[in-house]
């Protein structure tokens, strides 16, 4: 059995570094920003950041609005997140730090998202055992209407539901078991696109989730479960306007078929819906330590996936989560394991732009204009 598990780690390393090709050319014309290559075929792009990395780091603050035209807050418009509780309690909303979110993208003339409305994670601690069957109705709605409601007509996209599909979870409809599916049943995501419709009408209203990119069962399963969703929506008159893909690549997957995943953004737009790239980022935890091959093979998966999703004109943003390295989520939530900095975003620690930056550009640039 050792031998067996050893030949198939070995094979692994060697598939990994057969994604590494030295001569790849990521050349890139002019110095133009992202956010000006995006803008010039008709698409917007932008970037996540929290509320404490722009204080504590002021060549972020002014790096950002001039890459991205977008800004999407990563803790601050959720229930709660980090240094963020937006409802401490449940007759309590506590705005301070989505305010200045919201401040800083008005004052350097950025779009905004606000993400996320409803999702079973990032819930505060009184979340848990504070809802029930009979006040869930009113604690969804309620939610939606102060918070979307606050921000009406500064929101360019609300993610209204997040995460909702599990198909692990054996449901025929692929829903994820979660308070808000046992309380108020698979309606609740019509519910709360109807009440963000109301609160904030000229929002573009997007449905998120992760997990639809590779060739590979449980990818497949969550694309299936998300049509299904999408058809039923569609069908009962729910105002949802867009889906967002989080898009967060592995560096080290071998498996993302070109084919299959345009074909799922087609199935996608034939439903008249927007498509947005909403989370992305490539993980490099399982790539080799050496800086120029990992860069490599980043930016290949960057290329490789944006090549085919742009290809799509129902797509209209890319937003990568996080602009520079020691920014990243993944840097809690999957550090290598030799202690090395992980490098998965567009710039490094000093806001030098990477093989990434420039394999986004390529793309922008040879995208056709929507």
């Amino acid at each position: 059995m050792g031998t067996v598990t050893g030949a198939k780690a070995a094979y692994k390393r060697y598939q990994i570094l057969a994604l590494d090709d030295p001569t790849r050319d990521f050349t890139v014309t002019g110095n133009a920003p992202l956010k000006a290559r995006a803008q010039a075929k008709g698409l917007i792009y932008g970037s996540s950041a929290r509320y404490k990395d722009l204080i504590a780091d002021p060549d972020l603050a002014n790096e950002l609005p001039v890459e991205c035209n977008m800004l999407v807050p990563e803790w601050e418009m959720k229930w709660s997140a980090g240094d963020a509780l937006l409802r401490p309690t449940p007759d309590r909303f506590d705005f301070t730090l989505a305010d200045r979110m919201a401040e800083f993208a008005q004052h350097h003339q950025m779009l905004l998202r606000g993400h996320t409305l409803i999702w079973h994670l990032c819930v505060p601690s009184w979340f848990e055992t504070g809802i029930h069957t009979d006040n869930a109705e009113q604690l969804l709605t309620q939610h939606i209407q102060t918070v979307a409601g606050r921000y009406a007509g500064k929101i360019h996209s609300w993610d209204v539901v997040n995460e909702a599909i599990e198909p692990r979870d054996g449901r025929s409809d692929g829903l994820r078991e979660t308070l808000w599916l046992k309380c108020l049943g698979a309606d609740y995501i019509d519910l709360a696109f109807r009440t963000a419709a109301t609160a904030d009408p000229d929002a573009l209203l997007v449905y998120n989730d992760y997990g639809l990119e590779y060739d590979t069962f449980e990818c497949e399963a969550r694309r299936i479960a998300i049509l299904k969703l999408l058809e039923r929506l569609k069908a009962q008159g729910t105002p949802i306007h867009a889906v967002g893909l989080q898009s967060h690549l592995d560096g080290s997957e071998t498996c993302f078929n070109a084919e299959k995943f345009r074909r799922f953004l087609s199935d996608i737009a034939s439903l008249g819906l927007k498509i947005l790239i909403t989370e992305l980022d490539v993980e490099d935890k399982n790539l080799p330590a050496d800086v120029a091959v990992r860069d490599r093979i980043v930016a290949s998966a960057y290329e490789d996936f944006l090549s085919v999703a742009l290809d799509e004109t129902a797509v209209i943003a890319v937003i990568t989560w996080g602009l520079n390295d020691p920014y990243s989520w993944l840097a809690e939530t999957s550090p290598r394991s030799d202690g090395l900095p992980i490098r998965p975003l567009p710039l490094d620690e000093s806001l030098n732009r990477k093989l990434a930056w420039q394999a986004i550009a390529r793309c922008f640039d040879q995208c056709p204009k929507r």
